[in-house]
């Protein structure tokens, strides 16, 4: 079961703290997900094999999608549009897309190594970090994020994972600011553009 993300904002919008009724120009400014509970320290794997942990990002906007490679349908599309949304951002402001960074976590640790990593991101963008680890230290990382996951019926190698599909567009400090559009990727460029400065 998938959980939409429009689901996900209105969980989130309900749980932040009430705001006054009359709209202002400083809440009308606010990121919509301004506040919430996502995200939090990890320590992962890179694609390089490398050791990584969430302050390597800091200074830099986040682009943060879960996810899996041996998906057959939803991921490689998502991840696509979101190397798509960041090539159209370097061609309009390339001094910002340079402080972006897309970062693709996987569900399925079991399958993901770093080599496998390597060669998926590096179909999508060429500054596409992959991020993989131990189950436990996967399974922590969703769950800061807020992301479900779970291993579906198949055969040991021909198995499918379950999991949400949020991309989470994360502030310098790895904060969240937004809920990006899964498509297309001129709209979840805008989105990154309107709250990314």
């Amino acid at each position: 079961m998938r959980i939409p993300a429009t689901a996900l904002a209105l969980f989130l919008a309900g749980s932040l703290p009430a705001c006054s009724s009359e709209p202002t120009a400083t809440s009308a400014a606010q990121p919509p997900l301004a506040g919430a509970r996502i995200g939090g320290p990890f320590r992962l794997t890179d694609q390089d094999g490398r050791t990584v942990t969430d302050r390597d990002f800091a200074g830099r906007y986040r682009i943060v999608y879960f996810g899996y490679t041996f998906c057959p349908d939803v991921c490689p599309v998502d991840v696509q549009n979101i190397g798509a949304a960041l090539k159209l951002i370097e061609a309009k402001d390339a001094a910002l897309a340079k402080r972006i960074v897309p970062i693709f976590i996987t569900v399925d640790p079991a399958r993901d190594t770093p080599a496998v990593l390597k060669q998926f991101v590096a179909a999508f963008h060429p500054r596409m970090v992959g991020l993989t680890g131990s189950e436990q230290a996967i399974a922590a990382t969703a769950k800061a994020y807020g992301i479900y996951y779970a291993r579906g019926k198949g055969t040991a190698d021909g198995y499918m994972m379950d999991h949400s599909r949020q991309i989470y567009l994360m502030d310098p400090d790895g904060k969240p600011l937004a809920l990006l559009p899964e498509a297309p990727p001129q709209a979840m460029a805008d989105e990154v553009m309107k709250w990314a400065r």
